[in-house]
């Protein structure tokens, strides 16, 4: 009503402003036809003020950005008419002198003031009334003066003022004419968000009981997230406890487009991830992605008791207050009958819909459910360590294991993120991947079986760089991890190659408390001769890390009789003066460390070697 009220204002003195003038027009003694012209088109500006004042003052949710750019125009104009023509009053001789007017600035002004009218029409055809107090909110397509070098302004003004006053299928059309608008360029995103769009798409996709209407907003602001100021204006408008509302009480294909914006958003920025964390998204994400694994798995089982079942909520971690059977079941009773959320005003439609559904459109779920919670864990402890709280591992894992495409690659890289995040909190390592964690063994098992039997670098890559990420929790006796680490080293792509040998990096390096152990399995499954050959057919980037790798190895297992039979030593230095990396200090210190090493337990033969460094 405030904004409302401020608008009046500019209207009524704009009105003032134009009384003002059609009276000096009457009093003018001088260029009487270009003052009455004037006067003619004040006259109409007036009336379609007027009428523009009653729409504004009628509504409650008036779209004002176009409003108060053309009143401001229309002022201007008006005010630099009404001085024109109070020189044409009658005056001293001198003052005439002074005050010299031609026909030329009566054309300008009446060229403003034609101008300023076709705005105000434009105004009226868009804040259109139905004639019993509701807007119809039309779009229009035509051009107002105010916007002739810049047409996409009007058309997103049309658009937002659409969605904002319209009726419902007025703003589901709008809505997608936006989001196409917002598809096209980084430059229409941005007029859409400065122009106001954001507030009416989150309006629409909260309040509106259309599932087409929350698919079309849920889709635009998908749109518009595409970089961290556009993603921050959405959620400095409160826009994330909404979308994560409708995450959990929508029909499956609403709940498709907002997982997809949860991770625009989150990919985006930082902030909205944290944002979404507290407003507790994640635990619907991973129900939504994983229910029906479990369901599968209940139903497979042959030991469907009362004791295994409460056993299989402790397994996937469920809380305290739902390891009985009573609890597991009516948990999912609830899921079904609120579609994924709670407080579901609409819970038994979301029950059948759900049931009905064909599989295509739960897979597409499953898949944006999974991307979203990738883009959640990327880069982000607390966001990792929330996932690892739920069944999120176990769910992940068991979806690696089951399907192929997108929903597998988005697990992949969701347990990636989890594992990276892993590595860099120690608290976080150490709750998630005990080694006696059945979530935690079902991801390295998945990790270990992608690198075995699937023969694809899209996969292979992330499933040995989270190999890399958990090198710290493995025990010494499990060397299984080490020998497919071992066989990437000869692998034909080298970005495959070039993983392996950073992942092992993590094994030896004396970071790891265990890099002596590790060092030695890794030089009995064979790593020295693949990594020499490395060393020899890659470029630089790969010679570099391949010779880090040999370094640990030297520092760590100097006696092992492998390292004097492959001649490491000479192979480092050999490499080492074509890599750029050997200007770096931290690595010549280290190839030094390494030869020195060495020489304590090979003596002679490495002496020379180590003057030549």
């Amino acid at each position: 009503m405030e904004e409302v009220r401020r608008i009046g204002d500019e209207l009524s003195f704009s009105l003032l402003t134009a009384e003002s003038l059609r009276a000096a027009a009457d009093e003018a003694e001088s260029f009487k036809a270009e003052c009455g012209e004037v006067g003619k088109q004040v006259d109409r500006l007036a009336q379609m003020l007027r009428t523009l004042a009653r729409l504004v003052s009628g509504s409650v949710q008036i779209y004002d950005r176009p409003i108060r750019r053309v009143v401001v125009e229309v002022r201007k104009n008006l005010e630099r008419a009404l001085a024109l023509v109070r020189k044409c009053k009658r005056h001293s001789i001198i003052r005439r002198v002074c005050s010299i007017t031609n026909a030329a600035d009566f054309r300008k002004v009446i060229n403003l003031l034609e101008s300023s009218n076709g705005d105000v029409k434009w105004l009226l055809s868009v804040f259109d009334s139905d004639g019993d107090g509701s807007f119809g909110g039309g779009i229009s397509i035509s051009l107002p003066p105010i916007a002739t070098n810049d047409p996409i302004l009007p058309w997103v003004w049309s658009l937002i003022a659409s969605i904002q006053m319209g009726r419902l299928q007025d703003k589901i059309d709008a809505a997608n004419q936006l989001g196409s608008l917002a598809g096209d360029n980084d430059r229409n995103k941005k007029i859409i968000v400065d122009e106001g769009g954001v507030p009416p798409l989150l309006k629409l996709l909260k309040e509106s009981s259309s599932a087409d209407a929350q698919i079309a907003a849920a889709t635009t602001l998908g749109f518009l997230a595409s970089d961290q100021d556009k993603v921050t204006a959405i959620v400095n408008e409160l826009g994330v406890p909404i979308i994560v509302q409708v995450l959990g009480d929508s029909p499956i294909r609403v709940q498709i487009k907002v997982a997809n914006l949860v991770a625009r958003m989150a990919e985006h920025d930082a902030v909205a991830q944290d944002e979404f964390a507290r407003q507790s998204v994640i635990k619907p994400l991973v129900t939504l992605l994983s229910l029906d694994v479990f369901l599968d798995d209940m139903q497979s089982s042959k030991h469907n008791s009362i004791p295994s079942l409460v056993q299989m909520n402790k397994e996937i971690g469920r809380d305290q207050s739902h390891k009985s059977y009573k609890s597991y079941t009516s948990s999912l009773s609830l899921y079904r009958d609120t579609g994924g959320g709670t407080g579901s005003r609409t819970g038994p439609y979301h029950k059948k819909e759900r049931e009905n559904e064909n599989p295509e459109l739960k897979h597409e779920l499953k898949v944006s459910c999974a991307e979203a919670l990738w883009m959640l864990a990327r880069g982000n402890v607390a966001n990792s360590r929330r996932i690892t709280e739920t069944k999120g591992l176990l769910s992940l894992a068991k979806l690696v294991e089951k399907e192929v495409g997108d929903l597998q690659y988005n697990c992949m890289m969701a347990l990636t993120e989890i594992t990276a995040s892993a590595e860099l909190n120690a608290d976080l390592r150490r709750a998630a991947f005990k080694t006696n964690s059945p979530a935690a063994k079902a991801v390295v098992d998945q990790m270990l079986r992608i690198l075995k039997e699937v023969d694809s670098p899209t996969l292979q890559i992330p499933a040995i760089r989270s190999i890399g990420s958990l090198a710290r929790t493995f025990p010494a006796r499990e060397t299984r991890i080490i020998g497919p680490l071992v066989m990437k080293l000869g692998s034909a792509n080298q970005e495959v190659a070039m993983e392996a040998v950073v992942s092992l990096q993590k094994f030896a390096s004396p970071e790891n408390f265990l890099c002596a152990e590790h060092s030695k399995t890794i030089i009995e499954f064979g790593a020295i001769p693949s990594a020499m050959k490395l060393i020899r057919n890659s470029d630089q980037k790969v010679q570099l890390q391949c010779l880090i790798l040999l370094c640990y190895l030297a520092l760590n297992a100097s006696n092992h009789d492998c390292l004097e039979q492959a001649k490491v030593l000479t192979a480092a230095l050999e490499g080492a003066d074509r890599v750029v990396g050997f200007q770096n200090v931290e690595f010549k210190e280290l190839v030094s460390k390494a030869i020195y090493q060495l020489s304590l337990y090979n003596g002679g033969s490495h002496s020379q070697m180590l003057a030549y460094v």
